[in-house]
């Protein structure tokens, strides 16, 4: 599956979910899949969580994230001593 297909599983509306990008026929935003994978849950945790998810709708929320944060720039919180 090309980046264009796995990118055109994220949707955006500004009338589903306040606009936040979900996975497409879904309300689950790709904010919360993340969430879930980063406290502990599987993709296979999930995807028997919630019927009709696919394997490829996590690898396109993974791929949305990334592709939203190439040109972000980052200010550390803390300043580490040298």
């Amino acid at each position: 599956m090309t980046e264009q297909q796995l990118l055109e599983r994220i949707t955006l509306n500004p009338k589903v979910m306040v606009g936040k990008p979900v996975i497409k026929g879904t309300r689950l935003t790709v904010e919360y899949i993340l969430g879930l994978l980063a406290h502990g849950a599987t993709i296979t945790e999930i995807l028997e969580e919630y019927e009709g998810l696919s394997q490829e709708d996590i690898q396109a929320c993974f791929l949305f994230a990334t592709k939203a944060l190439e040109n972000t720039t980052f200010m550390p919180l803390t300043i580490e001593p040298v």
